[in-house]
């Protein structure tokens, strides 16, 4: 969820009923650190607990004193990602390129437990393609070194975020050790949350790019497995989430930052409701926060008297 996870983003999944939201991936080279990119990334200012830091990389020392660096900086748990398909990543034997190489992810993994006194976590695929599948191999590994939990990616490298996730797998892997498990991929919809949670008896359920088009899936997630009676987010209700979101935007990113994500964020959410498409296009014209919350403002207003309109007819 490299560009996604941001702080206002993660602060935004928490309001809406994420139990833990984990940063973007952040480079365990120490040449990077200092960079406004890695600051950035590793961010929690003002965050709710817990503050969960990823990172990323192939080299053991390396990877144990990045995990130090983070927890310094206040990480409450620190994340090792080996589930990352992206090219750029595998290019460098990192995320789930680290698969291919089981002994390799054993000293990563026991270097960086070692590292540091706060809980560590896993993020891994089944394998890196069909012929590979080694996911209970490393689940095992990763809880003899120590790892609080694992979150299982139920494709392998080779799809990216193609096919189908394979949720029985999952379970497999659920089945094969003591520690929790969290399933991932295709978490969408209340319907394929319970189907998922249910086939593979997982402990949590990761959502990722459902979440981009829908962050209120968590609390209607929630309210499901509750048996509480679920519904869509009003128009209201999605405006008000966007005004928020735009607030956690500036207190990070300049104006022009702040509108490009804003956009982006407004037009996966508004969907669904009569005269959302049109709504879109006219907020993919706009420039800066204030021209949307414009735009939003007219779409809002103009609802509103046509409610009245309709109650009073």
């Amino acid at each position: 969820m490299a560009g996604v996870t941001d702080r206002p983003f993660r602060s935004l999944c928490k309001r809406m009923g994420a139990g833990m939201a984990v940063s973007e991936m952040v480079a365990s080279n120490s040449l990077l650190w200092g960079s406004e990119k890695t600051i950035r990334r590793g961010n929690h200012e003002g965050e709710v607990e817990p503050k969960v830091i990823q990172i990323a990389g192939a080299e053991p020392e390396m990877m144990a004193e990045a995990a130090r660096y983070n927890v310094d900086k206040g990480a409450d748990i620190i994340d090792i990602n080996m589930g990352c398909p992206a090219k750029k990543i595998c290019n460098v034997y990192a995320g789930s390129a680290l698969l291919r190489d089981e002994p390799l992810v054993a000293r990563i993994v026991d270097a960086v437990v070692r590292a540091v006194n706060v809980p560590v976590t896993l993020k891994i695929r089944t394998g890196w393609d069909e012929d590979s599948i080694n996911c209970i191999e490393v689940a095992q590994m990763a809880e003899a070194a120590g790892v609080a939990m694992l979150t299982v990616h139920g494709r392998t490298r080779l799809q990216l975020y193609t096919g189908f996730a394979d949720w029985d797998r999952i379970g497999e892997v659920k089945r094969s050790v003591e520690i929790p498990v969290v399933g991932c991929g295709d978490v969408v919809s209340i319907a394929s949350a319970r189907e998922r949670w249910e086939r593979s008896g997982a402990d949590g359920l990761a959502i990722a790019r459902g979440a981009m088009e829908n962050p209120w899936l968590f609390q209607q997630i929630a309210g499901d497995l509750a048996g509480v009676a679920v519904r869509e987010p009003t128009v209201v209700e999605r405006f008000g989430a966007l005004r928020r979101y735009r607030a956690l935007l500036d207190e990070l990113y300049p104006a022009k930052v702040t509108a490009a994500r804003l956009r982006g964020m407004t037009c996966r959410t508004l969907k669904g409701f009569p005269g959302s498409a049109q709504l879109r296009e006219s907020v993919t014209q706009t420039r800066t926060s204030e021209e949307l919350l414009a735009v939003l403002d007219s779409f809002e207003s103009a609802s509103t008297a046509r409610g009245f309109a309709e109650a009073a007819a």
